[in-house]
């Protein structure tokens, strides 16, 4: 881990400038690569199939502006229709370009609370790339068939020009829903959506439901936030999975592409995992899956919480890998118990280019260029970097953001729960680690207190250029 160097300012836009230097963010787009995207979009061809009468609307975060997915959805007497739209971004992204070069550098969207460091230059990424409502764009039109229980069928793939009609958010769309709305389209979302996190238990998968720590601008400033995902998310978020199974099906079938991998844990995690689930009140009955287990846990309740944050630990080693014959068990994404690649945000992450780009051509039973077979073998090592790199200055952004907003209440005492108590690994202490109640805050302790129960902490020291915070243990409460 990288320690951070001390920033000399005290104002928070400085500080947060300082990130950028310290972790050496991409640079701002040059002339040149700027002068590309303004070619590539004079140079746009639209694709000749024309999909414009279809309904597609996008739904993502309130003023999002680089729009990678759109969607139509069908109830059949058979089951269920889903068409995905996804950016066409190859279509202005030309394999082995001057846009590539830069988008290989950068490897995906770096978000900070300041500002966003987008993959394309931004001609490209909001505006002629993204599907932006009542505009005519190029994207990848997946048609997915689904049984009434939700089950993946029949798939088609298709390179079209079409043209969303709304835009969405999930706040709004959610609101209307919970009061009742007749949206048809709203109410097959959360009804697919259902059907699809119920397949995901069958197979033995958890997507982990744990609380966000966000940042949001706040007035001429920044605040956290603690928000658990609202249920079109997640529903929304089952949609762009579904899409990911599909593609890995197909390249898998075929052998060729790349997918997102995990490994399954050890036999020896799970078992020390079983015994904590005992420690903590809410046993793991080995008669259930470890996917059944997990949904069916409360995050309100701490020491479900705490159980939720111990099994995200137990799904480590997410990674990359070219398909190359393996046996598909070695391809598994563990936590989602199914084959699983990087295919739906094409405009924010460079592996979801050439996915979109290898299944298109399997489809139509094109041969995979030689520039495409290499560019393949290259992505894993380049969105490991990347990933690093982003998550690195994400979470010095996250500690940044504690810092300096505790910095004034050094000495108040605050209710928390123990995520993790103190203990030795590998010849040396660990940290505590606790949450805050009533804010959104992380932090290391000193002192003895049970993971799973409420306690009364003292904030010790807050220091916004060394990005730490820590408390101790005044009273274990429960």
């Amino acid at each position: 881990m990288r320690s951070p160097r001390p920033v000399p300012a005290s104002d928070l836009a400085q500080l947060l400038l300082g990130l950028e230097t310290e972790f050496e963010v991409p640079a701002p787009f040059d002339e040149a690569t700027l002068a590309a995207a303004e070619a590539a979009v004079a140079n746009l061809v639209l694709p000749a199939e024309d999909a414009t009468g279809i309904p597609f609307f996008t739904i993502d975060p309130e003023g999002a502006t680089d729009l990678d997915q759109a969607m139509y959805l069908e109830k059949t007497g058979d089951g269920y229709i889903v068409n995905y739209a996804i950016a066409d971004v190859p279509a202005f992204v030309e394999l082995g370009g001057a846009l590539d070069q830069v988008a290989r550098d950068r490897g995906q969207t770096y978000y900070l609370p300041h500002r966003k460091i987008t993959l394309h230059p931004p001609l490209i990424s909001e505006d002629q790339g993204s599907l932006l409502p009542g505009q005519i764009r190029p994207a990848f039109h997946w048609k997915i068939s689904l049984d009434q229980q939700g089950a993946l069928g029949a798939v088609e793939l298709k390179r079209v020009r079409i043209k969303s009609r709304a835009q969405l958010d999930y706040a709004t769309a959610q609101q209307q829903l919970d009061g009742g709305s007749k949206d048809e389209q709203l109410a097959l979302l959360a009804e697919i959506g259902a059907l699809r996190i119920e397949q995901e238990r069958l197979r033995g998968g958890a997507s982990l439901n744990l609380p966000d720590q966000e940042i949001e601008p706040d007035g001429d400033g920044y605040r956290l936030v603690s928000r658990v995902p609202l249920p079109l998310e997640d529903h929304n978020a089952q949609i762009s999975l579904l899409t990911g199974i599909a593609a890995a099906r197909l390249m898998l079938d075929s052998g060729v592409g790349i997918l997102r991998t995990m490994p399954q844990p050890e036999e020896q995690s799970l078992q020390e995992f079983r015994a904590q689930t005992q420690l903590l009140g809410q046993p793991w009955d080995e008669g259930i899956s470890y996917g059944q287990y997990l949904h069916a846990l409360d995050v309100s309740d701490p020491k479900q919480l705490v159980i939720m944050h111990r099994a995200a630990s137990l799904f480590r080693g997410a990674d990359y890998h070219v398909v190359n014959g393996q046996p598909e068990a070695e391809m598994i994404q563990a936590a989602l118990a199914a084959p699983y690649a990087h295919t739906t945000a094409p405009l924010r992450r460079l592996v979801d280019r050439f996915v979109l780009l290898t299944c298109h051509l399997l489809t139509t039973g094109e041969s995979i260029p030689d520039e495409l077979k290499s560019a393949l073998e290259q992505l894993p090592s380049l969105m490991r970097e990347s990933s690093a790199a982003a998550n690195r200055v994400n979470r010095a952004s996250l500690d940044l953001m504690e810092a300096y907003g505790l910095q004034s209440r050094v000495g108040e005492q605050f209710h928390a729960i123990i995520l993790q108590e103190q203990g030795n690994g590998q010849g040396k202490a660990s940290e505590g680690q606790l949450q805050l109640v009533d804010l959104p805050v992380t932090a290391s302790f000193t002192g003895t207190a049970e993971p799973g129960s409420l306690a009364t902490v003292k904030l010790l020291h807050a220091d916004p250029q060394r990005r730490r915070i820590s408390f101790e243990i005044v009273a274990q409460n429960s």
